[in-house]
Formats: structure tokens, C-alpha cells, sequence
């Protein structure tokens, strides 16, 4: 957790530190003229200190070393990477040209979000992803849901080799910073040991760039939705790649009246589909469904 106790000041670094050792800590929420927020799985607490402007330009010149112009490019996005992968989030009056968000300025609320790392999460379900070849898989869930947690393990999984099945070279198009978290070209999570990382790169062209130049089994992208993103999706199926990919939705029926994705369920493209639920009813934190839309999980009794 040090890259978070590196970007905070010495006055609140006492307040977050005792909270960080805390498995349970999702979100650290710093406000303007407000007590620190922290977020856990399933409760909210606050600190007696509200956070002044002193602390805000402190934190600032923290995260940005101490040159705001450096920052430009990530302040776009609303978010900054540091080093543990974690996301600081940022919210303040948004600065336009010719239409488009060109920095972020008078900063109001920064969000950060602890990054863990859960190896082995997603063992139970390689068996499913794979059959002579990794299978065309869609993992859905609504936010906070695990879906990037998943993908993750996911990804570490198949790149280091599972059981009777070697490792495969895996094309990550880490449009978001968030699966890899890379800090200046250097994945700060274990995403296996053959996998190759475009990263704050538009999913549509990286896919493209990655098919041309790294020669890549099985691409690997977050949270598609767009034409563009399908079109690309096609291209590499077409191409002989297999391709895993996440998508905000709480069901498979609201993902088929999405028209930006009817292509994809029209030409049948995924054989398999986790479904993620951030209310855990059983042992299950998932429904694994086959390209019939059967439950594998179900069919073998466990």
C-alpha cells in the first residue's frame, strides 16, 4: 500500500495508514471541506478531520511529482494510475476545446481505488474457457461486481499454462489502466509471463495493432460497448484469434437489446458467458452458460 501512503500528506497519512490493513477497504473518498470516506465491503466510515484546500494541493503535487503538466493526458480520463495499480479518481470543473474535455481544474474530490490482487480467483473457472482452444468468452456483471478481478486472474492463468494446457501468448488492450495498472510501461499486477500490454489505448485500434504486430492466441479487453470495439472483436475472430472481453449488464437478455452488440450475438460469437453477481446467494460468484445458454455449472452438479 505504499504507493498510496506515498501521494498523501503527512497530516493525513496517520488517519488512511490505519485503515489501509483493512482486507475489506475498496474506496478512500477525499472531499473538499468534508471527513475522509472510507468504503468497505459492507460499511461506511468517516474521519473527524474534514480535508482543506492545503491538503488537496498538497496531494496534487504528490500525484503529479510535483508538475502538474505532466498529469494532462491522465486528467482527461478523470483518473490517475500510481504505483500498486491503484486509481485515484478525480472530480472538479472540466476544462473544453472544440468540445472535447481538456483538463480538469479547481479539483473538488479525489476517489481512490485500493487495487488487491486475488490470485487463484478465477481457477474455477478455466475448466470451462477451454476446449482444444480458449473459447470466445463474455464476462458480464454490474459495476463493483469483480469483473476486472476476474479478467485478471483470468488473464495470469492462461499466460503462465494451466494444468494439461501451455501457456498462451495474450494480447491485453488495457484501454483503462486498470487490468495490468501499468506505471510507465510496467504492469504493477502478475498478468502472467506471455502477456504483451498496449496500454491507454483505444480497444478498437489496439486489438488491430496487436494482431499485426505481436501475432497474439487469444486477445484480452475491458468493458466494450462501442461499434467500433464489435467491429474489431469480428476482425480478430476472423483472424483466428480467441478473444476474452468484459461488458457492464446484469443479464444476457439486457446485453441482446443493446444495438451497439447485436452483431456479435448475431453471428453467435461467444461460446462462453460468466455471469457475475455482486449479491452472493450461494458459494457461487458466478453462472457459467455455454453458447446454448446452458448453465455448466448446473449440468456437472456443483
Amino acid at each position: 500500500m505504499e504507493g498510496i501512503l506515498n501521494i498523501l500528506p503527512d497530516k493525513l497519512t496517520p488517519l488512511v495508514k490505519q485503515e489501509l490493513n483493512k482486507k475489506s477497504l475498496q474506496e478512500i473518498r477525499l472531499r473538499l471541506n468534508q471527513p475522509i470516506e472510507f468504503i468497505f465491503e459492507d460499511n461506511i466510515t468517516y474521519t473527524p478531520y474534514s480535508v482543506g484546500k492545503s491538503d488537496f494541493s498538497q496531494m496534487i503535487n504528490l500525484l503529479s511529482e510535483h508538475s502538474f503538466y505532466r498529469l494532462a493526458n491522465e486528467l482527461k480520463e478523470g483518473f490517475i494510475t500510481i504505483h500498486g495499480g491503484h486509481r485515484v479518481g478525480i472530480a472538479g470543473e472540466v476544462i473544453t476545446k472544440n468540445g472535447k474535455v481538456h483538463s480538469i481544474k479547481h479539483i473538488s474530490s479525489l476517489n481512490i481505488r485500493v487495487a488487491r490482487e486475488r490470485i487463484n480467483v478465477a481457477e474455477p473457472l478455466i475448466p470451462h474457457l477451454y476446449k482444444d482452444q480458449i473459447l470466445n468468452t463474455l464476462v458480464i456483471g454490474p459495476p463493483q461486481s469483480g469483473k476486472t478481478t476476474y479478467l485478471r486472474d483470468i488473464i495470469r492463468i492462461i499466460s503462465t499454462g494451466w494444468r494439461h494446457v501451455k501457456a498462451k501468448k495474450i494480447a491485453l488492450i488495457d484501454e483503462r489502466s486498470e487490468i495490468a495498472a501499468s506505471k510507465n510501461g510496467i504492469p504493477q499486477h502478475n498478468i502472467g509471463k506471455r502477456t504483451d500490454v498496449m496500454d491507454a489505448c483505444p480497444k478498437a485500434e489496439g486489438m488491430m495493432m496487436m494482431i499485426r504486430s505481436m501475432s497474439p492466441e487469444v486477445i484480452v479487453v475491458d468493458e466494450i460497448g462501442s461499434k467500433e470495439d464489435v467491429f474489431a472483436i469480428l476482425e480478430a475472430i476472423h483472424a483466428g484469434v480467441s478473444i476474452i472481453c468484459s461488458v457492464h449488464g446484469h443479464s444476457l437478455d439486457e446485453l441482446k437489446n443493446r444495438p451497439s452488440l447485436q452483431k456479435l450475438f448475431k453471428y453467435n460469437v461467444f461460446e462462453r458467458f460468466i455471469i457475475l453477481n455482486r449479491t452472493v446467494e450461494s458459494h457461487h460468484h458466478f453462472v457459467i452458460l455455454n453458447e446454448q445458454e446452458n448453465n455448466l455449472l448446473k449440468k456437472r452438479g456443483v
